[in-house]
């Protein structure tokens, strides 16, 4: 059977109808597309993107130009640490009596810089001595300036009387140190230094020195025992814990 002709069509076939298409809306400045109805905004986030991406790159070179001249500085200068020893010791004295510790002890340091293009400005030397984690005395060291290369010796004394209060268990530490004729004492000394690179001087750092030391009491011109030399431990204090000096 042929198909139905439909007299409208002129007797012409077109296939079945086509749904007209759908209406999209589109609101100005959402999405991909369009133009925005406030111009000033948008170029207000374009610059700003701009400046922060200007930003970081300023600071990113900064920090590579940084780098490479620390390394070079370090190459050039190659610092070494400063060495601290306490090559001998005298403790003349060392009573507790009544919570009160009569003493006197000297300590001969040693201090060595083996840097060849960095030399150290002392500024600031406090030696502070304790004993059971008691400091019972205080010295002031003269400044002065190490050379390149050099070896300065110093010598920090102790000596009078102070306050110490000691528990049950320090106080049986200091009856066994009594009897066998050698302390325990802990030295530290606090400083206040600046390097000189050439003519340049740097800012102060304020490292921490300690070293634990087992010193014997002379008495009547003779040790009950032997003093070994002992090398310092270096710390770097924070800047806010060295006001007080």
């Amino acid at each position: 059977m042929g198909e139905s002709k439909q007299p409208h069509l002129n007797g012409a076939y077109y296939g079945p109808s086509i749904p007209p298409p759908s209406k999209s809306y589109h609101r100005p400045g959402r999405g991909g597309g369009g133009c925005c109805c406030n111009p000033f905004s948008c170029c207000c986030g374009c610059l700003m993107n701009c400046l922060c991406t200007c930003v970081f790159q300023i600071l990113c070179t900064i920090l590579v130009v940084a780098a490479i001249v620390i390394a070079i500085l370090i190459f050039v200068f190659r610092p070494n640490a400063v060495k601290f020893h306490a090559t001998n010791a005298t403790l003349t004295e060392f009573n507790l009596n009544n919570n009160t510790l009569h003493y006197n002890l000297a300590v001969n340091l040693t201090i060595r810089n083996p840097n060849r293009r960095i030399g150290f400005y002392y500024d600031v030397i406090e030696a502070r001595a304790s004993y059971q984690g008691q400091r019972f005395a205080t010295a002031q060291l003269t400044p002065f300036f190490q050379g390149t290369k050099s070896t300065n010796n110093v010598t920090a004394e102790f000596r009078g009387q102070n306050m110490v209060l000691l528990g049950n268990r320090e106080m049986s530490h200091y009856n066994a140190d009594r009897s066998s004729g050698m302390y325990d004492i802990e030295v530290k000394l606090y400083l206040r230094t600046r390097l000189r690179f050439w003519i340049v001087k740097s800012m102060r750092v304020k490292p921490k020195i300690e070293c634990d030391l087992r010193i014997p009491l002379s008495s009547n011109g003779s040790a009950s025992g032997a003093f070994e030399s002992q090398r310092f431990v270096q710390t770097i204090l924070p800047i806010s814990s060295m006001d007080s000096l």
